[in-house]
Formats: C-alpha cells, sequence, structure tokens
C-alpha cells in the first residue's frame, strides 16, 4: 500500500473543514503498467505527488544476559507541492523532503523518535533521480552501486544510527509486478518494491552509550500519484521478516466503522516464489488494545492476521511505540517493532507493524 502517502498531510498544504472532511481533489489517473528499470527506479520520481523509502528492522548488540536488542526505523519522504511548480524563483518549495528514525530500547523499554523536513535543494535536502541517494542535512540514505548494499546515517537528538544494509535475496515486486493495488479504484495504485532480509551490521548510539550491532532489516520504495479511497481513514501494515527465510507484507485500509476497504500483500518463500494476496484474502483481528497517554487513542497492538499462508499472531515487543510526527508530517501513529507466531504459537518471524488514523482520521 501503503502509509507514507497519508502521513504527509501536515506539511502538504492538507485543508480541512471544521467538520474534518478534507477539501475537494483533483481527479488522478489511473497508473500505467511499466518495467521497473534499476538502478534509475531506486532514486527519486518527482513527477509524481508522494514517495518514501522505508527501512526498519531490529538488531542486538552482545550475546547472553547481557545483550540488548533494538528495534529501528528511517524513513525517507519526497513530497511535491503543486501550488508552486508554475514557480520560476530556485527558493520556491517544489519539493519537500522529510525524515523520520526511530528506536525501540527494548530492555530499556522505551522508544526514542526525531524528524526532519526542508524543502529540496541548496545542498540541504536532496532526492537523486539516477539512484538511490537520499539527503536532509546530517540524515542520509543510499545505495552503494559497488555493492548494492545501502546505509543510513542519522543523527537524533538522543540517539544515533550508522547502519548498513546488505541484501541477501532479489529485489521483491510488489502487486503485479511492481504495480500495487491500493483501493477499489484504479487510480489508487502506487509503484511499489521491497527489499527484504537485509544483513545489518552498524553501530547505534543511545543517550551517549555505543552498541556495535548486528540484525536484519526491511527496505521498501513506493511512488504514487494516487489519492487514499474518501472511505479509508488509516490502514494497518506488516513487513515480516520470517526466520525460514521468507518474506510476508499484508495490509488493509480501514474505514471509520474499522470495516476494511482493501486488503493485500505477499509472500516470498525461500525458494523465491511469491504469492501476491487477492483482495479478501487478507484479514486482521485485533486481540488486545493500548491506550495512549500521549494522544489519548487507543490501538490494537496485537492481531491475528489470516492470509493465504497461516494464520499469525503479531505480538509488539512493547506497546508504547507511538511516534507523534506533528512538526513535520502532522500526524500521529504507531509503528513498531513486532514478534510474529504461526498458527501452532511457535515463533515465526520478527518484523514491523504501523498503524495509522486512530488519533485521527487521516485523509488526502
Amino acid at each position: 500500500m501503503r502509509r507514507r502517502s497519508l502521513l504527509v498531510t501536515g506539511a502538504l498544504g492538507l485543508s480541512l473543514g471544521a467538520s474534518g472532511a478534507a477539501a475537494a481533489q483533483p481527479t488522478v489517473s489511473a497508473l500505467p503498467r511499466r518495467t521497473l528499470v534499476f538502478p534509475r527506479d531506486h532514486g527519486a520520481h518527482p513527477e509524481l505527488r508522494t514517495e518514501w523509502w522505508y527501512v526498519t528492522g531490529h538488531a542486538r548488540s552482545g550475546a547472553g544476559a547481557g545483550a540488548r536488542e533494538f528495534g529501528f526505523q528511517v524513513t525517507f519522504f519526497r513530497s511535491r507541492v503543486d501550488a508552486t511548480q508554475g514557480m520560476g524563483s530556485a527558493f520556491a518549495a517544489k519539493q519537500l523532503i522529510f525524515a523520520h528514525a526511530a528506536v525501540t530500547d527494548v530492555q530499556g523499554r522505551k522508544l526514542w523518535h526525531d524528524q526532519r523536513i526542508a524543502r529540496q535543494g541548496f545542498g540541504v535536502a536532496e532526492a537523486s533521480l539516477s539512484d538511490g541517494a537520499l539527503k536532509l542535512r546530517d540524515w542520509s540514505l543510499a545505495r552503494s552501486p559497488a555493492d548494492n548494499a545501502w546505509q543510513a546515517r542519522v543523527n537524533g537528538g538522543n540517539f544515533a544510527l550508522d547502519l548498513r544494509f546488505e541484501p541477501t535475496q532479489p529485489l521483491l515486486l510488489q502487486g503485479d509486478q511492481g504495480l500495487s493495488r491500493k483501493g477499489p479504484e484504479p487510480a489508487q495504485a502506487s509503484y511499489y518494491y521491497s527489499l527484504p532480509q537485509l544483513a545489518t551490521q552498524g553501530r547505534l548510539t543511545l543517550k551517549g552509550q555505543r552498541f556495535d550491532v548486528a540484525g536484519l532489516a526491511w527496505l521498501d520504495h513506493e511512488w504514487s500519484e494516487a489519492l487514499l479511497h474518501p472511505e479509508a481513514v488509516g490502514w494497518d501494515w506488516i513487513g515480516m521478516n520470517l526466520f525460514d527465510g521468507s518474506a510476508l507484507t499484508a495490509f488493509r485500509l480501514r474505514d471509520k466503522a474499522g470495516q476494511t476497504v482493501w486488503d493485500g500483500g505477499s509472500l516470498r518463500a525461500p525458494a523465491g516464489d511469491v504469492y501476491a494476496f487477492s483482495r479478501g484474502e487478507v484479514t486482521f483481528s485485533p486481540q488486545r488494545w493500548w491506550k495512549s497517554p500521549l494522544s489519548q487513542a487507543t490501538y490494537p497492538v496485537e492481531w491475528i492476521v489470516r492470509t493465504p499462508a497461516d494464520f499469525y499472531t503479531v505480538r509488539p515487543l512493547l506497546d508504547n511505540q507511538e511516534l507523534d510526527s506533528r512538526a513535520s508530517t502532522g500526524a500521529i501513529y504507531w509503528e513498531g517493532l513486532c514478534d510474529l507466531f504461526d498458527s501452532n504459537g511457535r515463533p515465526a518471524g520478527r518484523g514491523y507493524l504501523e498503524m495509522t488514523g486512530y488519533a485521527q482520521p487521516l485523509r488526502l
């Protein structure tokens, strides 16, 4: 799907009336089918309205009783500002670059989060057109052409990340060869690929304490012109690296009554076979709820997710993984490290769960 097109509402001129209804939006045509070409399509696509590069993962430092476990998230967004496209000034904010980063300290039972925003240009914020290379002040996410590995460098308020992500599997095209439907209308679609099972190594710093870490990560890159279906107020999404080498994606868009507007996802087996889920094949059933002391939103932090592959239980390592990004994208959402269990209750994998639209309805 997913997700990120809604998280840029705050800085993209979202217009809400007193009733909370979104202002009228222009008609958007369906995206054409096309063959994704790399390394070009690792880069930015400024002709489309919304784009994001999104890395999540888990890492461990040390062994035995003294081991420390962490979750991490690094996301860069690029958004086209339609109202400024005709301006001739180099200072016109034609493209905005946002970035979010977070660390879940499992043993410390705390989430750390930071954010950035700037207009593209002047060496401050950049998104390459030829390859995956993002920069926002002293934050960066870039792919090395020499070995195809990605590197993230983030200096947050109380944490820092310097992590390298090395592919262990081929790139995964989501949906129909990279064209992923997001709703019942053909225009509700995006170009979307993933890099699961990324071998991760590097350094994580938390309140001045440095940890050499290793683990697994997942990278998504998605770009779209589409609008969210008018009945949808948010989504639930998981991206899970399974212990047997499989990669599981599952999502649904919800309406205000909590009913599914659209669902989908995929499972890639260790041998490389991909099964793309059809509409109606994914069901999210909440099992346990948590109320945020910050936003007062109530999130279903534990789920049973039914897919054609299995019935999975998704369980967070920490309930409070809510992110307040109102200083950049204008949204409050839940995004955190979770364990995955199969239908027999056995540990099956680990990855990230994201939930939006619980603190407030999100509309473009």
